[in-house]
């Protein structure tokens, strides 16, 4: 139950805060589904992988990451994809909603059999990161013609 509150002050706003917060718990992800609320904090970034018989396409969705100090590595065939999102916050200032993640996460992606590990290329435009991955010639589709 709400303590009663006089006037605008931050109490009203902290208030709302705890209440948003003891929501989240409830809900799990969040209250408000089909909007950046409802995905949970361990699903951030969100991430697109594709599929094509010469390459995997994978997109990761992380605006405001400094794409220098991200830890790229591949092992058994997982992708592995680490970073950190700064989001500066004005100390002084009483939020009553939050909803840009801010801090470090940690991705994983198991990756088809046929993948070429030493071809891989990164490219970060715009707040996207674009992992493409060959797969190995052997593994390729190939034409054979009846003679």
């Amino acid at each position: 139950m709400l303590p009663r509150i006089h006037g605008f002050d931050s109490g009203l706003f902290n208030e709302f805060r705890r209440l948003e917060q003891e929501m989240d718990q409830l809900f799990g992800a969040g209250f408000w589904p089909n909007t950046m609320r409802s995905i949970a904090k361990d699903n951030y970034p969100p991430i697109n992988v594709g599929v094509t018989p010469e390459q995997v396409d994978l997109y990761l969705f992380a605006a405001g990451v400094n794409p220098e100090e991200l830890d790229i590595s591949i092992n058994d065939n997982r992708l592995s994809i680490k970073g950190e999102r700064h989001v500066e916050r004005d100390d002084e200032r009483n939020y009553f909603r939050k909803e840009r993640y801010d801090g470090a996460f940690h991705k994983v992606v198991t990756l088809p059999d046929d993948v070429d590990a030493d071809k891989v290329e990164a490219h970060y435009d715009n707040g996207v990161l674009h992992i493409v991955i060959q797969r190995r010639e052997s593994s390729k589709p190939r034409q054979i013609t009846v003679q």
